[in-house]
């Protein structure tokens, strides 16, 4: 055992270093910060979605989720919007506010609208069960906008989109 420590230390050392045989291990140390909300994103903010399915349409701002994600609803019953998820970078914020102070939106969180497991079916006691989360969102919402200016479902309903000779950059929503 002595004998083989002495002929480690007789052999002569490499003038190298193994600068790239050998792999750097690199750890990410990010801080989880919640997403800040935009200022001209309150709750009852009619947005304009830019973006995927229901592009143009515009819909009403519920709250912010834990992940960062804002809750909207078009209402189903005026545009046909769905209760969604959708990132802040794909709506522009309009000047028109609806007052939803009325509608309790504490229990929809993003566990809301996990996805299933592989190989798991949607049910249609699930399919009810999200339907009627709709229609009681809806009922409120398209409530508060009934009783406001009658004009104002008429603009939900409609689709938003720019024709010619019109400047976005000068637009003023």
């Amino acid at each position: 055992m002595v004998k083989a420590a002495k002929e480690d230390a007789a052999k002569p050392k490499s003038k190298y270093y193994p600068a790239d045989d050998e792999p750097v291990r690199r750890t990410l140390r990010r801080k989880l910060r919640p997403t800040k909300l935009r200022s001209s994103i309150t709750p009852g903010t009619v947005l304009i979605l830019l973006a995927g399915k229901y592009k143009g349409k515009r819909v009403v701002f519920l709250k912010q989720l834990t992940s960062g994600l804002l809750l909207v609803t078009g209402p189903r019953a005026l545009n046909g919007v769905r209760l969604k998820r959708v990132n802040q970078a794909y709506v522009i914020a309009t000047s028109t506010k609806i007052d939803i102070s009325s509608l309790d939106v504490a229990k929809y969180d993003d566990g809301f609208f996990k996805k299933l497991k592989q190989g798991e079916e949607v049910t249609p006691e699930m399919k009810q069960a999200r339907k009627e989360e709709q229609e009681a969102v809806d009922k409120v919402v398209v409530g508060v906008i009934k009783q406001g200016e009658p004009e104002l479902a008429q603009y939900i309903s409609a689709r938003f989109s720019l024709k010619r000779g019109m400047k976005p950059h000068e637009l003023v929503f």
